[in-house]
């Protein structure tokens, strides 16, 4: 099915919308805590917090928390944020004169694994782009933390579909973590694997 025949379009927002690079937030925490980059990532992987987290079933604090264990230090809130928002790069204006474009056409929408801290940044990041709200792009957008669900369980697909009367086969979900992807299109949901930064322009023919 080319582009144009897609009804709905699902966007992830972090890899695809806003430039993200998580080796930052990993290479802070190291150089916080004094472990190696590989202690970071494990901890990352095997730490349950990170997950709950972006389910919204632990607070900012319990997070918080979870992360002076890693580090080992009495870190104030601050130093804590900021380097979990150094992933957190750009809108690109090309980007959001994209979304623009598309949301003539098309029934778009916003699905994040995010959490609150990372949202004040977000926003943040949006207001420099100049952009008010979201709304101004997407026609309705979704937060994991807020859903307390997240990517890539078949639930939080499953929502957006059924709150929006979305037919899987109209429907292009497009994001830049694999799993989630796997996870959308065992519901029959049509995927786009972004692999890098000028795909969507490449996929939907313009620039």
């Amino acid at each position: 099915m080319s582009q144009g025949k897609f009804k709905n379009l699902i966007f992830d927002l972090g890899g695809v919308i806003i430039n993200l690079d998580t080796s930052l937030t990993i290479k802070a925490f190291a150089k916080l805590s004094g472990r190696s980059l590989e202690e970071v990532i494990t901890f990352s992987e095997e730490e349950p917090s990170f997950h709950l987290y972006e389910k919204g079933q632990i607070t900012d604090a319990d997070f918080r928390t979870a992360i002076r264990a890693l580090t080992s230090k009495q870190l104030d809130d601050n130093s804590i944020d900021e380097a979990w928002n150094a992933m957190i790069l750009d809108l690109p204006i090309e980007r959001i004169k994209l979304l623009r474009s598309l949301k003539e056409r098309h029934n778009i929408y916003l699905l994040s694994n995010t959490n609150s801290i990372h949202m004040e940044c977000v926003n943040d990041v949006r207001k420099k782009a100049g952009i008010e709200s979201f709304d101004q792009l997407f026609h309705y957008d979704y937060y994991s933390h807020i859903m307390r669900k997240r990517k890539p369980d078949a639930d939080i697909f499953e929502q957006v579909l059924q709150e929006n009367n979305l037919d899987p086969k109209q429907t292009l979900f497009l994001d830049d973590n694999y799993d989630n992807i796997n996870g959308a299109s065992n519901l029959g949901i049509n995927t786009l694997h972004v692999t890098s930064p000028n795909l969507l322009f490449e996929y939907f023919h313009e620039r």
